[in-house]
């Protein structure tokens, strides 16, 4: 299935039935009166957030969604049926933004999840309704309220508990094959992650966490260098960021902060989100090595490093451990 995670689509609520003008006829009553019954109400257009997606591609081939007009009152106050809703289901994590992509409507965190983005017009009032005790036999009915109408753009950011960022080859779809059962492809190229990738990982029976691959990031990408940097809103609701740098590529401290420059020019808190420093590819350099980069690094950032290799399994069991205790942290707070 071929991820895309924003689409733009227009929805239509249901017009609001007619109420109509009729008037009782039975023998030997000269004098019935009003009895036209008001129109029903139009379907509403509803969003729903399910489990069981994980990608907007639906959106590309289906961009309109109309309900139905209610229904038209009737004689002996008859009142006209109510149009059913339409009911859109979505991933879980899908953000409605309004046409300039700026203003948010909705956000459907939460499996399960309703919004009624539009409602469908009432409807109208038959001539029963305008009856009087001056006004005996009234000839006015209304005709049923229009529905709404939008044009909306859907956004998915995943829902996951900690993302890995970094630049490109930097190792992170191999940590995230190495521990989960994910199979990501991993090339010895730059960019061969094009879309967000998730693992379920499991420590024990009673803890596990879902850790988000994206796309990696270089110098510009929040000026469209590279991939972009669209694809950091798929880590905005993560607890905890792991930040994977290359270990053999040389200059470690400038590739921290060339992602961590990113990350702020990007917003939405990532910039402050907990991190995880992981210097990776220990299998590729000599001890002497690892522990002057390792050392540099850690003076950079203020914080420890933990060394790594996604190939051979070298401290990716601690590192794990590490993002569960973090994790664990955020959710009691």
């Amino acid at each position: 299935m071929k991820f895309l995670d924003q689409a733009k689509i227009y929805v239509r609520s249901g017009d609001g039935g007619d109420g109509v003008i009729a008037f009782r006829r039975e023998r030997f009553i000269e004098f019935g009166g009003p009895d036209g019954g008001d129109g029903g109400r139009g379907g509403d257009i509803v969003f729903e957030a399910v489990p069981n997606l994980n990608t907007l591609i639906d959106f590309r081939y289906t961009q309109h969604f109309r309900a139905r007009k209610g229904g038209n009152g009737a004689g002996s106050d008859r009142t006209g049926a109510g149009a059913p809703e339409v009911r859109i289901r979505v991933p879980i994590g899908t953000q409605i933004l309004a046409e300039d992509q700026q203003t948010l409507l909705a956000d459907l965190d939460a499996p399960g999840k309703p919004v009624t983005l539009c409602r469908g017009g009432d409807g109208g009032h038959g001539n029963t309704h305008f009856k009087t005790s001056t006004n005996r036999a009234p000839r006015r009915a209304d005709k049923g309220w229009p529905g709404e109408e939008r044009w909306v753009w859907l956004r998915l950011k995943l829902i996951a508990d900690a993302g890995l960022v970094g630049l490109p080859n930097a190792g992170k779809s191999t940590f995230l094959a190495a521990s989960s059962a994910a199979r990501p492809k991993i090339a010895d190229y730059p960019f061969t992650t094009l879309h967000p990738q998730l693992g379920v990982i499991r420590l024990s029976n009673s803890e596990e966490f879902v850790l988000a691959d994206i796309p990696g990031l270089i110098e510009g990408a929040h000026e469209g260098a590279g991939l972009g940097d669209r694809f950091l809103g798929h880590v905005e609701r993560c607890a905890v960021l792991l930040h994977l740098v290359d270990g053999a590529a040389g200059d470690v401290v400038r590739a921290w902060r060339t992602v961590r420059g990113e990350l702020s020019a990007y917003g939405a808190g990532l910039e402050a989100k907990p991190e995880l420093i992981a210097l990776n590819k220990a299998d590729a350099m000599t001890q002497r090595e690892a522990a002057a980069r390792r050392a540099a690094l850690a003076r950079a950032s203020g914080q420890p490093v933990h060394l790594m290799s996604g190939v051979t399994g070298q401290g990716v069991p601690d590192m794990l451990r590490a993002l569960q205790d973090a994790i664990t942290a955020h959710r009691a707070a």
